[in-house]
């Protein structure tokens, strides 16, 4: 297991070997379905496709498991995200209780499927908490009768969640909700695709596919997968026009080393606009006690160590017993403009096409329904939550509440006129990385610890925007619609998916 030595930034979530070391695809190959990713939502969808005797496989970039699913703190929830009124108010009382019905629905096909394939993933029975932040904007009256007409009537309202030095005060109690170890899980889920004839491949790059009559896949390294069916389960589906739609954030993790059961084993979750998010990880002499929250607009903001500092400030004045910090981390994850996800027919146009997408900060039990429901698609069975998904559904926000993301999504535009970060790469230290104005071009200089330059086009690929630097991950990300790159111009997330361009005379 990784540890934060020294104060490096290191996720708690470690995966086994079997996890990391597939091989990359070396050859064309025809499958009955090609997944394009290797997270929660492809891993799931190719599980319930293989046990079917579909013939699958699996592709990712990195590693399997190795994307946004390795950055989760893995609740398992149906106390929806942003709130069952909301929804309410959003989708209808109907689709509500349908979305409800969802996410519990999720958390028992995880389960269910733990057991069926005897993984050892410390999936865990516990209660969830809502509580009072100070500044909190959420309605707990309103969630707590939302909940009860939804059919989630074991919600019921409580004095305190029954953590020892933690008085929450007045709350909300939603039973059975879930936790897990995500990557012991995706190991398992691994392990049961290949022996039911899945085959997974890592570091393998889709560049370009194509659904209609003849559906296939193409890789960076110029080999063809065809198949019947493709499923784009990526963070950002490849080739997709749905930025509009799947404004980015980042958000930051801390794992403190808190003394064995010290802690009642809950979920815990706050009303403030960002949440925080709370769990316990048991180890063999100790528990980690996960603390979430910090969330902002991807490359909008480079102050990880400010995020980091108030989520340790949190954390330890409410639970004092969390005095050494062993992990810290942040991840990325998409919302959408109603609070649930993306999942069906890529469009009417493309029939074999399929999209996992628009996690909404419930992205295992999102990605887990998805591959329940795309795969109910691809194999011709009824699935009572394909109209609650269904990716081409109109926005139903009111325009006062669309409005902010648009314009941080179009804000950022203004970085081509004002001037860069440093006057010359001169000011760069090793291990940082800026933004330079040679004129009218935007250059992203990074310069690594042992003093080598690179330099690439500042200028987002995907639509134009300049590039910020993120000082915590080393790369570069885009304000505007999320792709992010390595500091050798790489892409790390779509919408983007070529690198940023070269510079002359670059050291790269």
């Amino acid at each position: 297991m990784l540890k934060s030595d020294e104060g490096k930034t290191v996720s708690y979530w470690e995966a086994s070997e079997d996890l990391w070391n597939k091989n990359a695809l070396v050859e064309s190959i025809e499958t009955d379905i090609c997944i394009i990713g290797g997270g929660i939502s492809g891993l799931t969808t190719a599980y319930l496709l293989a046990k079917a005797g579909k013939r699958v496989v699996v592709i990712d970039d990195g590693a399997i498991g190795g994307g946004e699913t390795s950055r989760t703190t893995a609740h398992l929830s149906n106390a929806l995200d942003d709130r069952i009124y909301r929804v309410e108010e959003w989708h209808g009382a109907e689709k509500a209780k349908l979305a409800v019905e969802s996410h519990a629905s999720a958390i028992g096909e995880i389960e269910r499927i733990s057991e069926t394939e005897k993984i050892d993933c410390d999936f865990l029975r516990v209660d969830g908490f809502l509580i009072e932040a100070e500044d909190g904007e959420d309605d707990l009256d309103k969630e707590f009768e939302a909940a009860h007409r939804a059919g989630f009537t074991a919600v019921e309202r409580v004095e305190r969640a029954p953590i020892k030095d933690f008085d929450t005060g007045k709350c909300l109690k939603f039973p059975h909700q879930a936790q897990f170890h995500v990557l012991k899980y995706l190991t398992g889920l691994a392990k049961a695709i290949e022996e039911n004839g899945g085959r997974l491949f890592s570091n393998t790059r889709a560049i370009e596919w194509k659904g209609e009559d003849a559906p296939e896949v193409k890789t960076a390294n110029g080999l063809t997968i065809r198949a019947q069916s493709i499923v784009l389960s990526t963070n950002y589906p490849l080739l997709s026009k749905m930025f509009a739609k799947l404004p980015a954030y980042r958000t930051y993790v801390i794992g403190a080393r808190v003394p064995k059961d010290s802690i009642e084993k809950c979920l815990i979750w706050d009303t403030a606009d960002p949440y925080i998010y709370v769990r316990t990880q048991p180890e063999n002499d100790f528990d980690v006690l996960i603390v979430g929250g910090e969330d902002h607009r991807t490359g909008q903001d480079d102050n990880a160590d400010e995020h980091f500092g108030k989520l340790v400030q949190w954390t330890q004045k409410r639970f004092p017993q969390a005095r050494e910090i062993l992990y810290k981390w942040s991840g990325q994850f998409l919302e959408t403009h109603d609070g649930l996800a993306f999942i069906g027919r890529f469009s009417s146009g493309e029939p074999n096409v399929y999209l996992i997408t628009g996690d909404s900060g419930m992205g295992m039990t999102h990605g887990t329904i998805g591959g329940m429901l795309v795969s109910d698609l691809i194999l011709e069975r009824a699935n009572p939550y394909t109209e609650v998904y269904e990716p081409s559904r109109l926005a139903t926000q009111s325009i006062i509440e669309a409005v902010p993301e648009i314009v941080n999504s179009t804000l950022p535009y203004v970085d081509w006129i004002t001037g860069g970060d440093v006057s010359s790469t001169d000011e760069i230290k090793k291990g940082e990385g800026a933004i330079i104005s040679h004129g009218t071009t935007k250059i992203a200089a990074y310069r690594d610890e042992n003093g080598r330059l690179f330099e690439r086009s500042a200028v987002c690929t995907h639509l134009g925007c300049i590039v910020r630097f993120n000082s915590l991950e080393k790369t570069w990300d885009c304000p505007c619609h999320g792709s992010r790159f390595g500091t050798d111009g790489h892409p790390i997330n779509s919408p983007a998916i070529t690198p940023l361009g070269e510079i002359e005379n670059s050291s790269n």
